[in-house]
């Protein structure tokens, strides 16, 4: 059941990416393949369904979910491939991947309060999401990432909530590991039922982006 009735007070929204803003699995998952097969892993196909389960971790523990047999320095080299292939695919492919109203709802919930996005993903990931989809600083004001500062989610979720000195904060995401970090962090949690989880509890459940502006505005 979803939460019509309440409304969130809030100075400011923390969105996670894949699962909550795009579904970025089907293009990964080709680019991947083809950065293991170049890489002496010809036996690893990578299928969006297991991008699913990985996505959310910290790139170092997907890579040893990915090849648990290698060493840290086999396994860089893979996860550096795949992210070169990644980027450049993300970059050309022109397919529309955003969940239906986010750019949209974005823009609206943004005139009212701050947004800032907080992911375990690799340095210029976010960068990527903003360029493709169009979305600035006028929209986005602050982001943090695993693969900038080498911390996780928790810890980068407090440092955006104090560099801007936010009060009333909520963190939305799509997985259990997103709803941890939120309570570790001190902040509310909002699930993103449509995405690839199943968080344990929420103070709220959206089961599409654009309630956020139901909930909020």
């Amino acid at each position: 059941m979803f939460e019509k009735e309440k409304k969130i007070k809030a100075d400011a929204l923390l969105l996670d990416v894949d699962g909550t803003l795009w579904n970025s699995t089907g293009i990964v998952a080709a680019a991947w393949t083809r950065a293991a097969k170049e890489t002496g892993y010809d036996s690893l196909t990578v299928r969006p369904e297991m991008l699913k389960e990985l996505f959310g971790k910290t790139m170092d523990d997907i890579a040893r979910a990915l090849v648990p047999e290698a060493s840290d320095e086999e396994r860089d080299r893979l996860m550096e491939r795949c992210e070169l292939y990644e980027q450049e695919a993300l970059e050309n492919d022109p397919c529309d991947i955003c969940y239906p109203g986010v750019i949209d709802t974005i823009k609206r919930l943004s005139e009212k309060i701050s947004l800032c996005i907080v992911s375990n993903c690799q340095s210029g990931y976010i960068e990527l999401f903003m360029s493709k989809t169009g979305l600035t600083k006028n929209e986005i004001c602050d982001k943090e990432c695993f693969g900038d500062t080498g911390e996780g989610k928790a810890a980068n979720i407090r440092r955006v909530v104090e560099r801007n000195g936010f009060k009333n904060v909520y963190y939305v995401g799509d997985i259990e590991g997103d709803r941890v970090s939120a309570r570790e962090a001190g902040v509310g949690f909002i699930s993103a039922e449509y995405g690839f989880g199943d968080p344990a509890e929420a103070d709220v459940r959206i089961d599409r982006f654009d309630r956020l502006a139901e909930l909020i505005l």
